[in-house]
Formats: structure tokens, C-alpha cells, sequence
């Protein structure tokens, strides 16, 4: 499946889902699903959000008894925002007869819910393909189907989570570590959805997220690409610590992360590449170009093609990448 055609910068609200379909039949199946720039985001039966109304029962806003999530008293209003925001990307993108990237974090949790009642109801023949151990469990525990890139190197649709996500629709990942399979993932799929709530929502990177941009590294090399790092785009870099074992954490793929702590906003693009690459102007004696020790960045640079961001109020705000 090929990516869509540009479409205009969208700031959409989600107000209220369609009635609901029947057969399985999905709004805008054939096409590219996208909707009409300028249009609100359309959810699809009410039902299938678990209200407890009629049919003609419509109300997303979170606030009575006939409420998408329970109540904030049962549930936090970040974790509510989390749920909507992963049933809009669900409802609005998952189809019948595709492969999915499956996400890492809490916000997929939800998102991977919807999928399982989803192909229970519909009886959808989806595949799955996890970003990491974690994913993959999720996968197995809700019964859908697991596959690898090896069996399908082609994917229709990933949905994952971030840590935070600019006015560009740049993200920085990995707070879980697991950025490097995620971005695999992403990289392949067709279309690249984001889930988030509203406390990652900002105009620059690093307005909300402070924690700083995780880079995995080969464990031998962490401390010349700290050096390289911050020699050349300044700020600090904490190799990142395990809680519940001594040591640094370790990623699925053995390798270690370092949290780079940058002070100011940056040409995320050149900085992402740069540190992928470790130009040989950073290496002493310049002997050799490319890659030293860097596996990969948590800034995902012109990925995301649509983010969902669950609001405080119970609705959720979608936002397209903005094209020139």
C-alpha cells in the first residue's frame, strides 16, 4: 500500500461518532480513510465504545453516566484521555485484512483492547506485528494474530504512543526503550498513526517532556558518543539506570540507552542525523566516517501522519502533518 497524497494541516476536534455500521461495513473502506480536510474526525458506532445507551445515544464527553470511560473517580483523567485517543486511531484506521505495527507503552494497552473486540465482533482477519517483548505480549494476550517482518515485511498501519510531540508533528520515543524497533515498524508501514494524551501535546520538543531524547547505543561505545553528543550540540547525557536491577537498562536488542538532556531547540532533522552518524569531524584523527556505536534516536522526524491526543474534557483532538 502506498502512503496517501499530501493533505492540508488539519485541527480537528472529535465531537461525536456516526451511527453505527452494519455488516462490518467501514466508512470509507475502499479509499484511503483519511477524511475531508476541514472535516471533524468520525468515530464509528457508539456501541462499539462500550456506552451503555441507545442506539441514538452519541455523547463523548466523558461527563455522565452514558460516558466512552468511567468516571474520573475510577479512572485518571491522563489514563481516560489514553483510552479515547487509542479507540479513535482504532476506529477510524484499523480495516478489515491488514497488517499492523503494534506500539509500545501504556497508551497502546487501550488501542490493542479495541482491536481484540474489534476482530471478535467484525471477525477481522488482522495481523500483527509487535515493536517490542512488551507489544508482543499484548498481542498473545488478547488473542490476535502474531506475525514478524520476515512473513510480512510489508505493513498497512502501526499506531504507537510518544513521549511528546511538537507543533510539526516530530516526536521524541523511547521512554520505554524501545525506539529502535519501533521506528522499524513505523518505518515500514504505510501510514504511521500516534495515540497520545494531552500532556504530550507541545509546541517544541521538550516543553513537556523533560526526561530528555533516548539514543540507543552498542554498550561498549555509550561513553565516546556521550562525548561526541554533547561536544557538539551541548547539553548533558545520563546513561539510563535500571530501578529493579543493578546496572543500565538494556534494551530488547542487548544494547544500552542514553538520555540526552538538550538545553535548547534544535533543527531536529539535522540533529537526528547527525547523531546517527557521528560525522567524522566529531572523531579524533577523523579516521573513520558513519556510524560509531549509534543504533538509533528517539526523534521520529517527518513519520507520524495523523496524531489523536485525548483531551481533559473526555474529547479528542487530532492533528495531520502539516505540509508544504
Amino acid at each position: 500500500m502506498q502512503r496517501p497524497g499530501p493533505f492540508s494541516t488539519l485541527y480537528g476536534r472529535v465531537l461525536a461518532p456516526l451511527p453505527g455500521r452494519a455488516g462490518g461495513a467501514a466508512s470509507g473502506g475502499g479509499g484511503n480513510g483519511w477524511g475531508v480536510p476541514g472535516s471533524h474526525v468520525q468515530l464509528l458506532g457508539p456501541a462499539q465504545f462500550g456506552t451503555r445507551g441507545g442506539a441514538g445515544n452519541t455523547n463523548t464527553s466523558g461527563r455522565d453516566a452514558h460516558s466512552v470511560c468511567p468516571a474520573p473517580s475510577t479512572m485518571s483523567k491522563a489514563e481516560e484521555a489514553k483510552k479515547l485517543a487509542g479507540r479513535a486511531a482504532v476506529e477510524n484506521h484499523v480495516r478489515n485484512n491488514q497488517v499492523l505495527g503494534i506500539g509500545s507503552g501504556s497508551t497502546i494497552v487501550h488501542a490493542v483492547q479495541r482491536i481484540a473486540e474489534r476482530v471478535k465482533q467484525e471477525n477481522l482477519n488482522l495481523v500483527c506485528i509487535p515493536t517490542s517483548f512488551q507489544a508482543r505480549q499484548l498481542i498473545l494476550q488478547y488473542g490476535l494474530t502474531l506475525s514478524d517482518l520476515d512473513r510480512h515485511p510489508e505493513i498497512d498501519l502501526a499506531i504507537d504512543g510518544a513521549d511528546e510531540v511538537d507543533a510539526d508533528l516530530n516526536l521524541i520515543k523511547g521512554g520505554g526503550g524501545c525506539l529502535t524497533q519501533e521506528k522499524i515498524v513505523a518505518g515500514y508501514a504505510s501510514r504511521f498513526i500516534v495515540i497520545a494524551d494531552f500532556r504530550k501535546d507541545s509546541k517544541n520538543l521538550g516543553d513537556q517532556w523533560h526526561k530528555g531524547i533516548p539514543i540507543e547505543v552498542i554498550p561498549m561505545a555509550y561513553v565516546p558518543v556521550s562525548r561526541a553528543v554533547t561536544r557538539k550540540f551541548g547539553g548533558t547525557i545520563e546513561l539510563r539506570m535500571a530501578i529493579n536491577k543493578a546496572g543500565p537498562v538494556v534494551t530488547d536488542n542487548g544494547n544500552f540507552i542514553l538520555d540526552w538532556k538538550f538545553d535548547r531547540v534544535h533543527k531536529w532533522s539535522e540533529v537526528n542525523t547527525a547523531i546517527k552518524m557521528i560525522p567524522v569531524a566529531y572523531i579524533p584523527r577523523n579516521r573513520i566516517a558513519g556510524s560509531l556505536g549509534v543504533v538509533d534516536t528517539g526523534l521520529f522526524i517527518n513519520m507520524a501522519e495523523r496524531v489523536y491526543f485525548g483531551m481533559q474534557d473526555g474529547s479528542v483532538n487530532m492533528r495531520e502533518k502539516p505540509f508544504c
